[in-house]
């Protein structure tokens, strides 16, 4: 495929359009936007893949000894950000990580996705294609410009202004979005008050991946401009549903989408089924990457949408794993127990890792679960072969640390780290005094 910029192409528009300083960015192990700011005039530099930085400040990456790391420029990255002054803008190149010797860094999330995607190759396939949903709340902040809890609509899903105030701030994320060349499928009001959900069309793992987290920055720039807090924290309120990440992903060889059979029954592929198979058996172990904070756990109970068992189905919105209706080129399956907090380029390598497994070992699906699970009890889910997702962050590092397929698509660099830095998260969680339990004995005992 080809490039969609050469360096000419940036250092001509770098000039036209008066960029004055470029963001160099990457995303750490726990899924969050890191950048190394260079004036303009370091611009070539950067495209030599010159530019080094301190590897040893970033989450999950190296030792103080072994600090210094290059970053690469994916130069099809190139986006200039419509937000800044027309004085000197401000563009951006997303980068890979490499080691001193130039060498892809092993804990490198987009190089992560970007080796789970060269062992789909090698099966045959060519594109493994993601529609991400990103939901977020959006709260007022306080005259200080500090987050307050207070929600800034009383709005339900798809509901529209006055009782959703939060439409101006939302169509203004949107036209950013578009100015920076997303294609915006639909944006509305999610189902409880103050929260929101904009769909960007699906695009290659790694583009869509990039697209995401070139989204969260978008919406919490957008918000602030607004006097607004956009959070991507799964669950910011008791007793409210909680974000997702619902990610709708498909298999391609070419331009032929190779879930779709048009002869079977379902119009679903063997291989399909084949990937859902894998998906579910590998849930368990995948939920650490997909819901990775303490908070991901309290999104993941009965009664708000969000999928606790692992079970799949064709139009039943309670299980992990949906197939939606539509067919030919849309043909996909949707993983919906990811939520916003996950680094993206993690989640979708092990969902891609799972579903291979499963085409890999021509693994059967159970029986699809039409009923609502959530009215289930635990004696019917082991009748019907579901198991429960972790409930805790703990459990859920317990599962991956014992599934091979999981952790190898990791590697181990980023599988010591990650599970280093979430049990030091779990310990501080689980040595704290909450005000629940304040409220709860204080007075009792």
């Amino acid at each position: 495929m080809a490039s969609k910029y050469s360096r000419e192409d940036i250092t001509r528009m770098a000039k036209e359009e008066n960029v004055k300083f470029i963001r160099l960015q990457f995303t750490d192990l726990l899924g969050v936007i890191k950048n190394v700011e260079i004036p303009v005039t370091q611009l070539e530099k950067a495209l030599d893949n010159k530019m080094m930085f301190d590897g040893s400040s970033i989450e999950g990456f190296v030792r103080i000894e072994e600090s210094d790391m290059y970053l690469y420029p994916d130069l099809d990255t190139w986006v200039i950000f419509p937000w800044t002054s027309e004085k000197g803008k401000v563009a951006r190149l997303i980068c890979d990580i490499y080691n001193p010797d130039h060498t892809p860094f092993a804990g490198d999330p987009r190089g992560i996705l970007k080796r789970m995607l060269k062992e789909m190759e090698e099966l045959g396939f060519t594109n493994f294609n993601i529609g991400p949903e990103p939901e977020f709340f959006l709260f007022k902040n306080d005259e200080n410009g500090e987050p307050t809890l207070e929600l800034n609509d009383k709005g339900g899903y798809f509901d529209l202004a006055p009782t959703d105030l939060g439409e101006n701030c939302r169509r203004d994320i949107v036209l950013e979005l578009e100015e920076m060349g997303f294609d915006i499928e639909a944006s509305h009001h999610e189902v409880a008050p103050g929260q929101h959900e904009i769909d960007f069309k699906y695009a290659d793992a790694v583009k869509a991946c990039d697209d995401i987290q070139t989204f969260k920055l978008v919406v919490k720039t957008i918000a602030r401009k607004h006097g607004l807090h956009a959070t991507f924290m799964p669950k910011p309120l008791f007793g409210m549903s909680g974000s997702g990440m619902h990610a709708n992903v498909s298999l391609f060889k070419g331009n032929e989408n190779v879930f779709y059979d048009p002869n079977s029954e379902t119009r679903l592929s063997e291989v399909a089924f084949q990937f859902a198979a894998g998906t579910l058996k590998h849930a368990q172990s995948f939920t650490a990457i997909l819901n990775p904070t303490i908070n991901s756990y309290k999104r993941l109970v009965p009664g708000y949408e969000a999928p606790c068992y692992v079970a799949w189905s064709m139009r039943n919105r309670s299980p992990l794993v949906r197939v939606p209706s539509s067919r030919g080129l849309s043909t996909r399956i949707e993983v919906r127990s990811a939520d916003p907090s996950a680094n993206p380029y993690l989640a979708m390598a092990v969902i891609l890792a799972a579903g291979l497994d499963g085409i890999k070992n021509k693994l059967t699906p159970p029986e699809p679960v039409n009923r609502n699970i959530y009215v289930m009890d635990k004696q019917e889910r082991m009748e019907a072969g579901i198991l429960d997702l972790p409930e805790t962050l703990k459990e859920a590092i317990e599962y991956m640390l014992k599934d091979e397929v999981i952790t190898s698509a990791l590697g181990s660099h980023a599988v010591a780290h990650f599970v280093e830095a979430k049990t030091i998260e779990w310990d501080m969680f689980r040595t704290q005094v909450h005000p629940w339990e304040r409220e709860q004995y204080l007075t009792m005992y």
